[in-house]
C-alpha cells in the first residue's frame, strides 16, 4: 500500500498497512550500531508503549541540545553523533528511535516564517535566511489516533533561559526558536497528547510523508548554492555560539 493509502486509512480511524511506517530508510537508519546501543543501554524496549514514546521524546528534547547541524537531511545516526539538532534533524532522530521501538510514526512538513528564529539567529545569518524556512514535526500513532509531536525542539535548559529572559512576557511569544501562545507554560511535555513549541509560526503546510527522505526529495532542504557554502563555513558556527550563549 502507498503512504497515501496508509494515511487515508489511518485518518479514517484505522492504521491499515502500518508496517510501512515502521521501516528504516537512509535517514531513519535505526539499525546503525550507535542507535541500537543507545536503545539497549537505556533499556527502552522493556517499557510499555506510552513509556517508550516518552523516554525517546525526552531524550531527543533534552539530551540532544537545540542547535544547528550542517544540513536538514542528515541521517539519524549523524544527528545522534552531533549531539545537537533543530526541528528537522531532531525529528529525524525521534522518528528513527520510535520506529526502532515498534511505534508507527510519520513526517509532517511545513514552512515557518523566519521571524520565529530571530534572536537565536542574528546579524548576517538572519539576513541570509529564507523568509519561509523548512519545518517539520513528527506524528505518532498512539491510543488509536495520530498525535503531533513538536515540543521536543528546544531543550529545557535553553527554554528555561528564554523564560527567565522574558519573564514579564504575557500572551503569544515569537522568537528565539519558539512560537507559542504561552512562553511560561508551553505544551512541551509528553502526556499522551499533542506537544508544540513552534506551531504558531507555521505559514505553509506540505502534508504528511512516510519518511523525511520522501519529503526532502520532493521539497529540498533550506539552503543551497553560495548560501549553503557560507552556512557551512562560517554562519553555522556563529549561530551555535549564540545559542550556547543564550543557554548560559
Amino acid at each position: 500500500m502507498t503512504i497515501e493509502g496508509t494515511i487515508k486509512g489511518a485518518q479514517a480511524g484505522g492504521l491499515e498497512g502500518a508496517n510501512v511506517l515502521l521501516h528504516p530508510s537512509a535517514l531513519l537508519d535505526y539499525q546503525h550500531p550507535s542507535i541500537q546501543a543507545l536503545i539497549a543501554g537505556r533499556g527502552w524496549r522493556s517499557l510499555d508503549e506510552f513509556g517508550r514514546i516518552g523516554a525517546v521524546y525526552n531524550f531527543v528534547r533534552d539530551e540532544v541540545a537545540f542547535g544547528y547541524n550542517t544540513a536538514d537531511d542528515l541521517p539519524a545516526s549523524q544527528v545522534l553523533a552531533d549531539g545537537i539538532g533543530q526541528c528537522n534533524t531532531k525529528g529525524t532522530l525521534l522518528m528513527a528511535l520510535l520506529r526502532a521501538l515498534d511505534v508507527p510514526c510519520r513526517f509532517h512538513g511545513f514552512t515557518i516564517d523566519k521571524a520565529l528564529q530571530k534572536g537565536a539567529i542574528t546579524g548576517l545569518a538572519y539576513v541570509l535566511a529564507p523568509r519561509s524556512i523548512i519545518h517539520s514535526w513528527v506524528e505518532v500513532w498512539f491510543g488509536g489516533r495520530w498525535l503531533n509531536l513538536e515540543g521536543f525542539i528546544l531543550d529545557k535548559k535553553y527554554l528555561c533561559q528564554l523564560q527567565q529572559r522574558f519573564s514579564s512576557q504575557q500572551g503569544a511569544f515569537c522568537g528565539y526558536g519558539a512560537a507559542t501562545p504561552d512562553l511560561q507554560n508551553p505544551q512541551i511535555d509528553w502526556k499522551g497528547s499533542d506537544t508544540y513549541i513552534q506551531k504558531d509560526g507555521i505559514n505553509a503546510d506540505f502534508g504528511v510523508f512516510e519518511t523525511p527522505d520522501a519529503f526532502y526529495m520532493k521539497h529540498g532542504a533550506n539552503l543551497s548554492g553560495i548560501k549553503r557554502w557560507m552556512f557551512l563555513c562560517f554562519i553555522r558556527q556563529w549561530m551555535n555560539q549564540n545559542v550556547t550563549n543564550i543557554r548560559g
